[in-house]
């Protein structure tokens, strides 16, 4: 009997010593909000919605020099933009509405297009000002290809 209660004893102690390390909490908590930024979701405001949702989805396609990128909504619909190497971030492929590319914050652009409105990532030069059009990623958050 003595045995098995120093074993318990023991056992009981080391689990109490074994407290999470808060740096490693720390990373893994940054590793989950940086793989959250790449799963391919963005915010959107679909069909003149006001409340942003991180509801849709990006796809990268890469071909004849230029890179388009697919924005899929979440009731099926979706834009296709035309990434520019220019700095100006990038057009609507197809369809009569322009998009219209504002700066809401470091990091970040607001695409609108027609009724529908999307927050990229993006590469905003120092100085730009915010009726600028920046750079959007050439590698934005992205879901299959």
């Amino acid at each position: 009997m003595r045995i098995s209660s120093a074993v318990a004893c023991t056992l009981m102690l080391t689990a109490c010593e074994n407290r999470p390390d808060n740096s490693v909490l720390a990373e893994a908590e940054q590793r989950a909000a940086d793989q959250a930024v790449d799963d391919g979701k963005i915010e959107c405001a679909i069909n003149g919605d006001s409340n942003f949702t991180r509801d849709c989805f990006t796809e990268r396609l890469s071909g004849e020099g230029r890179v388009t990128m697919i924005i899929r909504h979440p009731d099926g619909g979706f834009r296709r933009f035309n990434l520019l190497t220019d700095g100006h971030g990038l057009e609507a492929a197809d369809g009569f509405d322009k998009a219209h590319v504002s700066i809401v914050e470091d990091g970040k652009i607001q695409v609108s297009v027609g009724p529908d409105k999307y927050l990229l990532p993006a590469q905003i030069k120092p100085g730009a000002n915010a009726s600028a059009a920046p750079a959007v990623e050439k590698h934005p958050a992205q879901a299959g290809n």
